[in-house]
């Protein structure tokens, strides 16, 4: 038996991908665990490589999925940034204390509301939560609060994807902004009401076909599709809430760099990078169309003005990643 499982073990090594015995020979001069967009890192990642010279390694996964890696790989963690979509996640990883201080230069360009009050990491880019609406309403049809979607009249008519980060962050922000039993009386009432659906684009898609009147989710799916043919919106509207209502919440993408990192000089020009007007105009002039976060970047005129914008006031250190996914879960809707 021995022998045996030995045999197996060593089958399995012989399996393992051919990049890890590559990043032994040559060793990278920077690994990025990235829960951003993909392609929109693909994009990104180039321009500073031919910018420093520096070798980076992308490992792409999900916010919360590569939040818990992290925490399990501990002290071990091969990453020396994370980057995520939605900030719960570092909150994740900087509650575990396995953040360093990110560099006064890179925090520097981004306002302060978009640095979490711990230090330990930063915002990079935006999105706002915003409801899709089918065309057959109007503006003056939409609620005057997203807390408003969990009253019986909006009962079969909305749909969320709540699954994703996306929402979660969402929730995060009502958790912050009316407390745990506000959100939970939430939650019960737009799970009795809505139509659960896979993710964002399936919203949108939904909203334009009629399938549902409204969709909650982020602001560039929409401007997205409009940029590209129409095909999933061309029936579909936004409405921005306002007034610093929950529903107008502006949920930040982060990046920090890992206290283990091997390469912490490398992992610091990153995310000065990242923040740099440089790097905020490559993000603001790629697919990706969220808001940039430093003021001297300008993102495509067609997009609602960030400034424009009336989110809540939220520290990004306390969204409560956890206590959501509790919530969620009790209102059946994880």
């Amino acid at each position: 038996m021995k022998k045996r499982a030995l045999a197996v073990a060593v089958a399995v090594a012989a399996l393992a991908p051919v990049v890890s015995s590559c990043s032994i020979i040559n060793p990278p001069d920077l690994v990025i665990y990235n829960a951003q967009h993909e392609e929109l890192m693909n994009e990104i990642v180039p321009i500073f490589e031919e910018q420093t010279g520096l070798d980076v390694e992308l490992r792409n996964g999900k916010d919360l999925e590569l939040a818990n890696q992290i925490v399990a790989e501990g002290d071990d963690s091969p990453a020396d940034v994370f980057l995520t979509e939605n900030s719960p996640a570092m909150s994740i990883v900087d509650n575990a204390g396995l953040f360093t201080p990110v560099s006064e230069e890179a925090t520097a360009p981004i306002p302060d509301d978009y640095v979490p009050s711990s230090g330990n990491w930063t915002g990079i880019l935006a999105r706002s939560t915003v409801l899709m609406y089918n065309t057959s309403l109007t503006e003056a049809d939409m609620p005057d609060s997203i807390l408003d979607l969990a009253e019986p009249e909006w009962a079969g008519r909305i749909g969320f994807s709540p699954t994703g980060a996306d929402f979660q962050a969402i929730v995060s922000a009502v958790l912050e902004t009316e407390g745990e039993d506000a959100t939970r009386e939430w939650l019960a009432g737009i799970a009795e009401n809505g139509t659960v659906l896979d993710n964002n684009l399936v919203v949108m898609q939904a909203a334009n076909e009629g399938d549902i009147e409204v969709g909650i989710a982020y602001h560039y799916y929409w401007y997205r599709d409009q940029k590209e043919s129409g095909e999933n919106s061309d029936n579909v509207a936004l409405h921005f809430f306002g007034d610093q209502d929950p529903g107008a919440f502006v949920s930040i993408s982060g990046a920090g760099a890992l206290a283990s990192s091997e390469h912490p000089g490398n992992a610091q020009r990153f995310i000065e990078f990242l923040t740099s007007t440089e790097g905020q105009q490559a993000m603001a002039d790629s697919y990706a169309l969220e808001y940039p976060l430093n003021p001297d970047a300008t993102l495509d005129p067609e997009v609602k003005p960030f400034d424009s914008l009336e989110p809540p006031a939220v520290d990004p250190a306390k969204l409560n990643g956890p206590q959501v996914t509790e919530l969620m879960t009790e209102a059946g809707l994880l």
